[in-house]
């Protein structure tokens, strides 16, 4: 596999669950090369319909569209332990920088009365959904729904690349996943000055991620080659390793940075990650029979070693979103 091109995967065989058969030694053949090159890969043939995507791409260029005032009317600030609502653009931190995109913090619809919203459980909760527009918070959880199938898919497509039984993570981690999901946009307006990147260098935190973009592009993965980028594909997503997986697998798959450049294109760029992850509670471990990662933190953006990290996923979590939005992780995550 090139190592300087993300690799395009056919997921129709997992998804369809078939038999053990080329196509499906295929698909997870290429997973374990991309996993094992970068972490990156783009999927097609994975059933989320082209409609849902369109639909709620839509709706959000619909809802950033609004003055500042009417998107401020369910500021982060108002979702409390949940983490859910609305930031401008410069408002979260990469690595201590401000970031160039505004977006919504959403995640799974819980009610007030779910027993872990009543015991204040961090990252949980019910959304706050915008006034406008409307049959954006159908879309959203219709869309969440999907994606996350897909990101269940994935998964299995993994578990069998590291010849384990295809319900590995599933059973471990994500019967009940904790599912992050954010609406993100890079405004075409010019940047302040302190500001160089959309999104800057970084690894994501959990398992797997599952991005859609929209054909403006931006999107740049850092390579053993160096940085290349990961343009739009039509009709694809893009899915990435997350620090957990990395750890679990004690390196031999990696959660690999990356990065997204300033929008200069003239018009705003939109993007939908959804973060799917080890249940707060679960305590993420190394996979049985694998050998132990050497100490990576002198090659990492951050310094840091994944495979140092103890605890339950929640613990690691929350030491990671405090950095992200200081103030709002002070006032609300003690």
């Amino acid at each position: 596999m090139p190592i300087d091109r993300l690799p395009i995967i056919d997921l129709t065989p997992l998804r369809e669950q078939a038999v053990d058969g080329p196509d499906l030694r295929r698909a997870v053949q290429d997973i374990r090369q991309a996993c094992l090159a970068h972490g990156f890969f783009y999927v097609t043939g994975h059933g989320l319909p082209d409609a849902l995507t369109s639909r709620l791409d839509t709706l959000s260029r619909t809802f950033f569209a609004q003055p500042d005032e009417a998107k401020l009317r369910r500021p982060m600030s108002a979702g409390g332990r949940a983490w859910r609502g609305y930031f401008r653009a410069g408002g979260e931190l990469t690595s201590g920088r401000p970031d160039w995109k505004e977006g919504l913090y959403l995640g799974t619809e819980l009610p007030a009365d779910h027993p872990l919203v009543r015991a204040g459980t961090p990252l949980h909760g019910p959304n706050l959904w915008p006034d406008a527009p409307d049959g954006l918070r159908e879309t959203v959880l219709a869309y969440l729904e999907a994606a996350a199938a897909v990101c269940a898919i994935v998964l299995r497509g993994i578990a069998l690349s590291l010849d384990l039984p295809a319900d590995y993570f599933e059973q471990r981690y994500t019967r009940e996943p904790l599912l992050l999901f954010r609406i993100f946009n890079y405004p075409s307006r010019p940047a302040p000055e302190a500001v160089a990147w959309g999104v800057g260098e970084h690894t994501d935190y959990g398992l797997l991620t599952l991005l859609y973009q929209d054909d403006t592009g931006g999107l740049e993965v850092h390579t053993p080659d160096g940085w290349v980028d990961a343009p739009p594909v039509p009709g694809t997503f893009v899915c990435n390793l997350g620090d957990m997986l990395d750890r679990m697998t004690r390196g031999l798959y990696r959660s690999t940075p990356h990065r997204v450049r300033l929008n200069v294109s003239g018009r705003d760029r939109i993007s939908f990650p959804l973060f799917y992850d080890p249940n707060f509670f679960a305590t993420p471990a190394p996979i049985e029979g694998l050998d132990a990662a050497a100490d990576d933190r002198a090659t990492r953006w951050d310094g840091a070693s994944v495979h140092e990290f103890s605890g339950t996923y929640g613990d690691y979590l929350l030491r990671k979103v405090g950095k992200v939005f200081p103030e709002l992780g002070a006032a609300v995550l003690r």
